[in-house]
């Protein structure tokens, strides 16, 4: 508790003051003290009503739109003007201009710019295997999709003009494409959500974006079948030709890769390497000197190598031994299912006491080859 001390006009004790009436002087004295005490009290009164007045016409300033961007707008514009006093006068700089300034250690840079947050995020670029714009795609309700297949031919045999036919039966089976399932989810702070204006969520949907674009794509070149989709250089029933050197790539290889396709699988075929190989194959020529690889004859078009088109696949496997580093076929054997698209749900609730909106991402989608005949690997082999 603060005290406070109230002087009275009088600096004599009550008993020595000169007059015939003691208790005359006494209650004069209390008086006195009453009514010192009435004009602080007053005053303080004021004082504070006056400290609410300015409190008041603040925070009636601050609810103004915009008052805060307006408040922030000129503190950087003092820090901009600071830094540009500093850059003309050095340390000569009037001390108010160098409060707006960051100050470290000479070693560290002594004053140091004003910083400043931009609205564009840096991002790294995320590769992904563009099967999906070759393949077959199609779209399903159920967790798997069978396909009925046609295993073998009849067995019609040549007969003289009174020999009896023979039965023959075709062979019949299945194909089964099951929908695997991809997800995560992401926690991110409310005062993030808030202060980003919608900036930092939709960065996280563009992030799971990228992500489950580059794992699906990946899948569909080397997925295991199991947790994930089947990828087309997993199939086992997918032959291969060998390059007859185990260590470079030769155009003999790539040729003899292109024509064991036949010809209705060959002229709708696709190559498919990565960037790497690519790059060694632009370098290749046929026995006339011409580069057995092509540019685009028109904007929109793709390269072509020996007259078909080439597709770069990021997870293609890169050229060494026993390695299969390139694939040919017609990309309409293998079969890609959609179940669920990218599902996105925001939950602000499971972690509201902590500050932290959740944000689940799930994706549901099948892929395999259904016709491993439409398609050929060159492996990396001296045989």
């Amino acid at each position: 508790m603060k005290y406070e001390i109230i002087e009275t006009r009088s600096a004599l004790p009550i008993e020595t003051r000169n007059t015939p009436d003691p208790l005359a002087a006494a209650t004069a004295a209390v008086e006195e003290l009453r009514s010192a005490a009435e004009q602080r009290n007053t005053a303080h009164q004021a004082e504070i009503r006056a400290a609410q007045e300015r409190i008041a016409a603040l925070e009636t300033r601050l609810n103004r739109p915009g008052a805060g961007d307006q408040q922030a707008n000129e503190q950087a514009a003092a820090e901009r003007r600071g830094f540009g006093t500093y850059l003309r006068m050095g340390n000569s700089a009037p001390a108010e201009e160098l409060r707006t300034l960051t100050v470290s250690s000479d070693p560290q840079g002594g004053y140091l710019a004003p910083a400043e947050m931009s609205s564009e995020f840096i991002r790294d670029l995320v590769q992904v295997s563009p099967l999906r714009s070759v393949a077959s795609v199609r779209e399903t309700g159920s967790p798997s999709v069978m396909y009925p297949k046609r295993t073998a031919i009849t067995n019609a045999r040549w007969k003289g003009e009174t020999q009896s036919q023979e039965a023959s039966e075709p062979g019949f089976g299945q194909a089964e494409i099951v929908v695997k399932e991809i997800n995560t989810y992401v926690d991110i702070s409310n005062q993030l959500l808030a202060d980003s204006a919608g900036q930092a969520e939709s960065e996280v949907r563009l992030a799971l974006a990228d992500d489950f674009g580059q794992k699906e794509g990946k899948a569909f070149v080397l997925g295991n079948g199991q947790l994930e989709p089947e990828g087309i250089m997993a199939n086992a029933d997918i032959g291969f030709i060998g390059n007859a050197d185990a260590v470079n790539l030769t155009a003999d290889g790539l040729v003899r890769l292109m024509y064991a396709l036949p010809a209705v699988y060959r002229n709708a075929g696709t190559w498919a390497m990565n960037s790497a190989t690519l790059g060694i194959i632009r370098l290749m020529k046929n026995v006339q000197g011409q580069f057995i690889w092509q540019p685009s004859l028109a904007a929109g078009q793709p390269e072509t190598i020996l007259g078909r088109p080439v597709l770069d696949v990021p997870d293609m496997p890169d050229v060494s031994a026993d390695a299969f580093p390139v694939l040919f076929g017609d990309f309409s054997g293998y079969r890609i299912v959609d179940r669920v698209g990218l599902s996105i749900l925001v939950n602000p609730y499971v972690l509201a006491t902590q500050g932290v909106t959740r944000i689940h991402a799930t994706r549901r989608v099948g892929g395999g080859v259904l016709q491993a005949a439409k398609f050929k690997k060159l492996k990396m082999t001296a045989s």
